[in-house]
C-alpha cells in the first residue's frame, strides 16, 4: 500500500494559509500571504529538493492545484529541481467544480473522495504527496488516511487563517521520525502515524479532600 504524507508550511499558531505570497490565497480577508518568503533559506530548499527528489504523486485541492497550475509549468526545470518534480509529477486533483485540467499529467477526481483516495493509496505507485489543499486535509484527517506529516513549523504567529489542525482532525498518535531547524528558526518535523492517543496521570493514588472537592466543583460548573 502507497502512504500518503502531508507536507505543510505551518506557522506557530497552526496557521497555513498563503505561504507563498500575498495573492495566492487572500481569502477571509487574510492579510499575510507570504509569510514564508523572508525565511526561505539555502537549508530550507535543501530539506525540500530531499523530500521531493524521489518519485511521487501529486494529490491536490482545487484552490492549490489552480495556484501550482498557473505557476510550476513556467518555472524552468532545468533551473529549479523542485519544478522538475511536481511537472513531472502525476497530479490526482479532487474538485467538484473543475470539469477539464489543462495541466500535463493531472486526472480529475470523481466520485467519493475518501474512497478514491482509498484505491488510489492500494495501488502500486510510488507515495503519495499532499502540498496546501487545506480543505482536502481535513477531510483525509477526519477519515484517518494520513500516513505521515512532513511540517516545516515557522517562528511567527498571526492569529487568524486556515489551520491545518482545523475541523476534522480526530485524535492520533504520532512518532517523530525526522527533526532539525534551519539558520531562520524553522523547525523541520516529520511524524509517522503511531496508533492510538496514550494517556496517563501524575494524581495522587488516594485522592486529597481538597481534590475531591475540586473535581466535584468542574462537575458542577459543567
Amino acid at each position: 500500500m502507497r502512504k500518503l504524507v502531508v507536507l505543510s508550511f505551518i506557522t506557530l499558531d497552526g496557521v497555513m494559509q498563503a505561504p507563498g505570497g500575498p495573492e495566492e490565497d487572500p481569502s477571509g480577508g487574510f492579510k499575510y500571504g507570504g509569510w514564508v518568503f523572508p525565511y526561505f533559506d539555502h537549508f530550507l530548499g535543501k530539506v525540500m529538493a530531499g523530500q521531493m527528489g524521489h518519485p511521487f504523486d501529486l494529490l491536490l485541492g482545487r484552490k492549490t492545484y489552480e495556484i501550482f497550475a498557473a505557476h510550476w509549468p513556467y518555472v524552468k526545470t532545468d533551473e529549479d529541481p523542485i519544478a522538475a518534480a511536481i511537472n513531472n509529477a502525476k497530479k490526482y486533483v479532487a474538485s467538484k467544480t473543475l470539469t477539464k485540467l489543462e495541466w500535463n499529467n493531472s486526472e480529475l477526481i470523481r466520485g467519493d473522495v475518501v474512497e478514491e483516495v482509498k484505491k488510489l493509496k492500494e495501488q502500486d505507485g510510488p507515495e503519495i504527496q499532499v502540498h496546501g489543499s487545506g480543505s482536502l486535509i481535513q477531510t483525509l484527517l477526519k477519515h484517518n488516511i494520513v500516513d505521515e506529516l512532513w511540517l516545516k513549523i515557522f517562528p511567527i504567529t498571526l492569529g487568524r487563517g486556515k489551520r491545518l489542525f482545523a475541523e476534522g482532525t480526530i485524535p492520533v498518535g504520532f512518532k517523530l521520525i525526522e527533526s532539525g531547524s534551519s539558520p531562520g528558526g524553522v523547525i523541520i518535523a516529520s511524524y509517522v502515524r503511531a496508533g492510538e492517543i496514550k494517556t496517563g496521570s501524575f494524581a495522587l493514588e488516594s485522592p486529597t479532600e481538597a481534590e475531591l472537592a475540586r473535581r466535584k466543583r468542574l462537575k458542577e460548573e459543567d
